[in-house]
């Protein structure tokens, strides 16, 4: 297990995990894990936004620069303007400062800025497993000043554009078709069997649907990634949501996996955290439902 010091993308200061199997890429000067790989692979299975190399958001602006990798924002969503006075972009010190980074035993820990609208201040610890093709992402939410909150870790990780990406479903869902949706726009070629629920990326309509299942997957060409929420008991947003996904129409070609804690009132001094556990291992066979069922372990 080996944390290095790199440039990555025109960004310095970054890092470089990798454990043999394994390599992971963090830029904490945008907040983010910029990428998940197999060592030695050209492409990985992040999205990143290429024509953004180099570059940092620009904070007079309310447009928001969209970088691609993994990040985290506070939910739910619906209650940001309460919080920062608009709807839109998100919260400045999620999003949109440079975090703070320290080199671990295992990986990076990162923390963020207080966040001026809702007090929060965010430590993300990126670690991979010492041997294992496998990334832990363990993030707290600690409640530093301001106004009592009542939110949850929200995870946010935008990949490539995939074959496919799955939901693996409780054996009994609170939702009668498995899913909810979660915008207008219609998911394209959604398809059910058994436990499996599935979609492709639409290129010509954004569409979101979200589940009570704890466990997802992402088939790319060349690899597989699988990422477990942390399951436990509590209110979730958006309806009951544990797991949502994002599917992003042209010309940005990509998906976001996404995990959501439970929501929690929180005053200064509290905490909470959730993690989230991501498995890639490389693309086995030709037929995408086949590498999910192998990533989720069924028969």
């Amino acid at each position: 297990m080996t944390v290095t010091p790199v440039s990555y993308h025109g960004w310095a200061d970054c890092y470089l995990l990798a454990n043999g199997s394994v390599e992971a890429l963090v830029v904490p000067a945008i907040g983010r894990v910029m990428q998940l790989r197999l060592e030695g692979a050209a492409e990985g299975s992040f999205w990143e936004n290429r024509a953004l190399d180099g570059q940092l958001p620009a904070l007079e602006s309310d447009e928001w620069i969209n970088f691609g990798g993994d990040k985290c924002w506070p939910a739910p969503q619906s209650d940001w303007p309460r919080f920062q006075g608009c709807a839109w972009p998100p919260p400045v010190a999620f999003d949109a400062l440079p975090f703070k980074a320290v080199a671990t035993e295992r990986g990076v820990r990162l923390t963020s800025a207080v966040d001026p609208g809702f007090g929060i201040q965010v430590t993300r610890h990126v670690e991979l497993d010492a041997v294992r093709p496998v990334m832990r992402i363990r993030t707290e939410y600690h409640k530093i000043c301001g106004e009592a909150v009542k939110l949850g870790v929200w995870t946010i990780t935008q990949m490539r554009a995939p074959e496919r990406v799955y939901f693996l479903l409780p054996e009994q869902s609170a939702f009668a078709e498995g899913c909810v949706r979660l915008m207008e726009g219609e998911p394209e070629d959604m398809r059910r069997n058994g436990r499996l629920l599935s979609l492709p990326r639409s290129p010509h309509e954004n569409a979101k649907i979200g589940s009570d299942a704890v466990s997802l997957a992402w088939v790319g060409r060349k690899c597989v990634v699988r990422i477990d929420a942390e399951a436990g008991p509590g209110e979730y947003p958006d309806g009951g949501c544990v797991t949502e996904i994002y599917t992003n129409a042209d010309p940005l070609a990509y998906v976001e996996l996404e995990a959501m804690g439970p929501l929690a009132s929180m005053c200064a001094g509290d905490r909470i955290e959730r993690t989230t556990i991501y498995t890639i291992t490389a693309r086995t066979t030709p037929d995408p439902a086949a590498e999910a069922r192998r990533i989720f372990c069924l028969q």
